[in-house]
């Protein structure tokens, strides 16, 4: 991960946002997003990586945020925070034409998609990861060809 004083402090509010947090295996949750931005290769996207799910699952609003990050990781953040009736597949298509949400969210989708994480631990049931699986495999695609056709044109 990239170590610089933005990304510090994504990673102090997003430890902070996400105190006490586990996630579905039991693991602390800032695992998570930490994991995420270790895969990142630039300061914006290693800052949205780790406050990926902050404003989703936290009290800690966009604006918030927006005093503390420049507009291209806030707008990223916006278009990864999945709002409530919203088709999840039509979320996945909105925010695949921003390069920087793009790579956050594909990146977690692989690691929501490792079923190793759990072991030894709760697993849902079988058809419970099935739908997840197909879900997320059709989310992926929809981010490929969105990659696909930003390299092209």
């Amino acid at each position: 991960m990239i170590y610089m004083p933005l990304t510090n402090r994504a990673l102090r509010i997003s430890y902070d946002a996400h105190a006490g947090q586990v996630d579905k295996c039991g693991a602390p949750y800032i695992f998570h997003p930490y994991h995420i931005a270790e895969q990142m290769e630039d300061e914006v996207t290693a800052c949205v990586a780790l406050l990926h799910d902050v404003v989703e699952d936290t009290d800690v609003t966009l604006s918030d945020l927006a005093r503390e990050f420049p507009a291209e990781v806030i707008e990223a953040l916006r278009l990864l925070t999945h709002q409530p009736g919203v088709p999840y597949l039509d979320y996945v298509r909105s925010l695949a034409t921003n390069p920087v949400a793009r790579a956050v969210k594909r990146a977690d989708l692989r690691h929501n998609m490792d079923e190793t994480r759990c072991m030894g631990g709760t697993q849902p049931p079988a058809d419970v990861l099935e739908r997840r699986r197909v879900t997320y495999r059709a989310a992926l695609a929809i981010l490929e060809e969105a990659e696909a056709s930003e390299t092209v044109g």
